[in-house]
């Protein structure tokens, strides 16, 4: 699959995990409704799409509105008026999806629930208390794995692997093969080690909106 094609299934897998309304087209790629305070809009744009990208800069220049695309930091910056701000470069990532299924160490339990089409992995400590989460959208034949997080306290200990882990294996029993996600640089370091493949870098930038 083509980098533009993993963007796009992104966008609509990631939009299946949040809840929102099914992103629509746009010139150079799709626009989801949002509707959170700061983030109203999100535009996400393939790659060479920075004309687009200047246009959305010169007319959707609403506070709360996003603009992300496949190209770098620098790129996306000289395309875009100074009222856009710059927000931390991620990327995007594939796998091909194998069941890894891993029961966490003691004292630590590992559930899994289906919210809607979502499912979501989550590790609880002895109290009970959240360690681990992670959760993925569907999108046709491609799971987006969204929310993955180790609480401070329990980081170090496995629980991330336990959670995509269980994540891959019901992909798998549901058809779905490959493993789509948006990392942050330091995120990418990991899931390299997890076998996911790097295709390039997601700018972002976004108006501010001042709190009510």
């Amino acid at each position: 699959m083509a980098m533009d094609e993993f963007v796009m299934s992104w966008v609509r897998g990631w939009a299946v995990s949040r809840e929102v309304p099914e992103p629509e087209e746009v010139t150079g790629g799709l626009r989801a409704r949002v509707g959170l305070p700061g983030h109203r809009i999100r535009y996400v744009l393939r790659s060479g799409e920075t004309a687009t990208a200047a246009h959305l800069g010169r007319t959707a220049a609403e506070p709360g509105t996003w603009i992300k695309i496949a190209d770098t930091d620098e790129a996306l910056r000289a395309a875009l008026p100074d009222v856009w701000q710059m927000t931390e470069t991620c990327y995007l990532m594939s796998t091909s999806l194998t069941a890894k299924a891993a029961e966490p160490p003691a004292p630590y339990t590992l559930r899994t629930a289906l919210h809607g089409p979502v499912m979501i992995a989550t590790v609880h400590d002895h109290a009970g208390d959240l360690a681990a989460t992670a959760r993925y959208g569907p999108t046709g034949d491609i799971a987006v794995i969204d929310k993955v997080v180790t609480e401070p306290r329990h980081r170090r200990r496995g629980l991330g692997r336990v959670v995509m882990g269980a994540l891959a294996t019901h992909a798998l029993d549901h058809g779905i093969t490959t493993g789509v996600l948006v990392a942050t640089d330091e995120g990418r370091s990991l899931y390299r080690t997890l076998g996911w493949s790097d295709h390039g870098p997601i700018a972002a930038a976004h108006v501010p909106e001042d709190p009510a």
